[in-house]
């Protein structure tokens, strides 16, 4: 399991333990927050193509699909 400090989520980059696409390098380029300034969700554009995708944060901390940094 990843730990994580969601504030610390900000041009983090992570690699998917499974890519798709081609796709396995990601950024966050993006942090969603609530009314109360809660870290809900963020936003990961891939390097290869730049697509954006829209995640619950907590998914990362799932070490059997993301790696933490570029492996």
């Amino acid at each position: 399991m990843n730990r994580i400090n969601p504030h610390k989520l900000p041009r983090s980059k992570w690699t998917a333990s499974v890519p798709r696409q081609r796709q396995k390098h990601f950024i966050v380029t993006r942090v969603i927050r609530d009314e109360q300034q809660r870290v809900i969700g963020c936003e990961l554009e891939a390097v290869i193509d730049r697509r954006s995708y829209n995640i619950d944060w907590h998914e990362l901390e799932d070490d059997s699909r993301w790696l933490m940094g570029w492996k």
